[in-house]
C-alpha cells in the first residue's frame, strides 16, 4: 500500500508550473474583484486645477494678511463652471467646494469668516497663504502608474481607474471551472428521492468557493454510475480550465473516477492524502492541448468535498488569476484539550472567539465528514498536524477562517 501524500506537497504539486490565464479587457462596472494583468497609469492630472477644498471667497492672500477687510466680489466660481478671469489687488471671487481657484488668487476664505454685503464682502478672520486650494496634481499626475498588475480590484481601486480615466480594464480571465457531481444516488433539490437516494449538495457549495476565488462556474450536473456517463460530463467540459468532480474518487467497484480519467489521457498526479476529511483526493493534468486543463477529484461526503475545495482549489483559482494562492493561516490557543493526532493531518471543524488579544478555539466534538451542519456554524478550520501530541487548553494551533 502507497504511503499517503502530506497535504503541503499535494498543494505544492498542484499549484507547480502554473501560468495565469490570458487576459482580456472588461468594462470598468463589471471588473469588481477582478485581478489586473497590466499595470495601470494615469491618462489626466487630478485634479486638473487648483481647486478649493471649500465654500468661500478666492481671495489673494496680500489682502487678507491683515483683517478685517473689505473686498469687492467680481464673479462665481462652481464646480464645472469656473471663473477664468485673472483677480486684481481688492477683488474675490464666491467659490465652491471643488470649483476651480481663479487665476490671481491663491488662498480661500471660509464662509463663516465672511459677511456678505451686495457686491462686497468682509473677511473678518484671515487664513495661512494656500488655505483649502487643493492644488493642481494634488491625487495624481498625467502618466503616473498607481495600479500593479496583479492588483485585486475592490472599491476604492475601481473608483481610482475610473479617476485614471480607464473605462475599461485589463484583467486575467475567469478560469472556468467545471463541476461534475458523481452517482446514482444523487438527485438535484427539489426532486424526489428513491428510498436509496441523497440530495446533490456539494456541486452548490463547491460552486460558491469558485466564485468567491473569482472562478466561472460551468456545472455540469450529475454523471451516472457508468463509463459512458462520465465521459460525456468531461466531453461537455472540454473549454474549462479545471475539471471537479464529486465523488467517486476512492477505490470501490462503483467508484469510475480514476479510471475514467485514465481513459480520457490525463496524467494522474497524487490519488491519496495524508489528510482529515478528504483522504481520497486526486489530481490531475492535460497540458499537451490549446487550453492545460486540470483534474481535481474530490471526495464525496459534503465536508470533505468542501474542505478540500477551500485547501486545494481555491488557491488553484486563485494562482490563476494571478493572486497569491495561500489561505492565511493565523495563530490561536486551544479552549480544550484534544487527544493526540494519527498520520493524517487534521482540518477540525470549529469556532473562535478573539479574547485578550488573540483567538481561542474551539473544535467540535464530532467531526464526521458528513456533517454539514456543524460545518455551516463553524467559523473556522483548526489545523493540528500529522502525529500532533495531546495537546492542553491554552496551547498554540493554527486556523484559517471561514
Amino acid at each position: 500500500m502507497s504511503a499517503l501524500l502530506p497535504v503541503n506537497e499535494a498543494l505544492q504539486r498542484i499549484l507547480a508550473n502554473i501560468e495565469h490565464v490570458d487576459a482580456e479587457d472588461v468594462p470598468l462596472a463589471e471588473a469588481s474583484n477582478r485581478v489586473l494583468a497590466q499595470d495601470l497609469a494615469a491618462t489626466r492630472t487630478q485634479p486638473p486645477f487648483p481647486a478649493s477644498a471649500m465654500d468661500g471667497y478666492a481671495v489673494r492672500f496680500e489682502d487678507v494678511e491683515t483683517c478685517p477687510v473689505t473686498l469687492d466680489v467680481i464673479g462665481e466660481s462652481a464646480a464645472g463652471h469656473g471663473f477664468h478671469d485673472e483677480i486684481k489687488p481688492g477683488q474675490c471671487v464666491r467659490i465652491f467646494t471643488g470649483a476651480p481657484v481663479p487665476p490671481g488668487a491663491d488662498t480661500i476664505a471660509i464662509q463663516e469668516n465672511a459677511q456678505r454685503d451686495g457686491d462686497t464682502v468682509t473677511i473678518s478672520k484671515g487664513e495661512t497663504k494656500g488655505r483649502y486650494v487643493r492644488p493642481k496634481g494634488l491625487d495624481f499626475s498625467e502618466g503616473d502608474v498607481l495600479l500593479k498588475a496583479g492588483d485585486q480590484l475592490n472599491p476604492a481601486t475601481l473608483s481610482l481607474a475610473a479617476a485614471l480615466n480607464h473605462p475599461t480594464l485589463p484583467v486575467y480571465r475567469q478560469p472556468v471551472v467545471a463541476i461534475i457531481a458523481t452517482g446514482d444516488e444523487l438527485v438535484l433539490p427539489g426532486q424526489t428521492p428513491a428510498v436509496d437516494q441523497i440530495i446533490a449538495s456539494n456541486s452548490f457549495g463547491v460552486a460558491d468557493i469558485v466564485r468567491r476565488a473569482g472562478g466561472e462556474v460551468l456545472d455540469l450536473g450529475i454523471a451516472l454510475d457508468t463509463p459512458d456517463s462520465l465521459q460525456a460530463k468531461f466531453h461537455a467540459a472540454e473549454e474549462a480550465d479545471i475539471v471537479v468532480t464529486l465523488g467517486g474518487a476512492s477505490v470501490g467497484d462503483h467508484d469510475l473516477v480514476a479510471a475514467g480519467l485514465k481513459d480520457k489521457g490525463v496524467t494522474l498526479n497524487f490519488w491519496k492524502l495524508a489528510m482529515r476529511p478528504g483522504k481520497p483526493v486526486m489530481y490531475g493534468e492535460l497540458l499537451n492541448r490549446p487550453r492545460a486543463q486540470r483534474f481535481l477529484g474530490l471526495p464525496g461526503n459534503p465536508v470533505s468535498s468542501l474542505v478540500c475545495a477551500q485547501i486545494f482549489l481555491a488557491p488553484l483559482i486563485r494562482l490563476l488569476t494571478g493572486l497569491s494562492p495561500h489561505a492565511t493561516r493565523l495563530p490561536a490557543q486551544l479552549a480544550i484539550d484534544l487527544a493526540e493526532n494519527d498520520q493524517r493531518e487534521e482540518f477540525m471543524r470549529a469556532t473562535h472567539v478573539e479574547r485578550d488579544g488573540g483567538y481561542h478555539v474551539t473544535p467540535f466534538a464530532n467531526q464526521d465528514s458528513s456533517i454539514l451542519s456543524i460545518l455551516a456554524e463553524a467559523t473556522c478550520l483548526m489545523i493540528r498536524p500529522a502525529h500532533a501530541p495531546a495537546a492542553k487548553v491554552g496551547d498554540p494551533c493554527e486556523i484559517i477562517l471561514l
